[in-house]
């Protein structure tokens, strides 16, 4: 069955939302990250330190899920946006991992197995929040 115009259409909309939406929340997580590894991690461990960045992340992912919602999704439903998470669900993995083998020279699977425990289990329920986000939020 060929894509007609308004499938395509909506089909670039979900990207450019999806994009944006990891777009925000990468960023503010990667400079939130710079600043934890170079003076929380000193001062109170990479346990607390983590711990302490995550519900800052958890604002951080709200608004940018509202932001995009009302911005570039308004219109989608509740399953397209949740579509639209999962889609930038898979950008932040994609570029978390990216960086984890280029900056820390390890394989993904001794990345993972080596988080703490607390605060690993925090970040892996931040990833599904992430990705359920947009599906939450109500539209404005």
């Amino acid at each position: 069955m060929p894509t007609t115009t308004v499938d395509a259409a909506g089909t670039r909309a979900a990207l450019v939302a999806a994009s944006a939406y990891f777009a925000v929340v990468f960023g503010a997580g990667f400079v939130l990250g710079t600043i934890r590894t170079l003076w929380a991690v000193p001062r109170f461990g990479p346990r607390l330190a983590e711990l302490i960045e995550a519900p800052i992340m958890l604002v951080v992912i709200v608004a940018a899920a509202r932001w995009v919602v009302g911005r570039y999704a308004s219109r989608f439903t509740a399953r397209r946006r949740l579509a639209l998470g999962a889609t930038g669900l898979a950008l932040m993995l994609l570029a978390e991992f990216t960086l984890v083998a280029w900056l820390q020279g390890k394989p993904i699977r001794e990345y993972l197995a080596g988080r703490d425990p607390v605060s690993g289990s925090v970040y892996y329920v931040l990833l599904v929040v992430f990705a359920a986000m947009p599906a939450l939020v109500r539209r404005r």
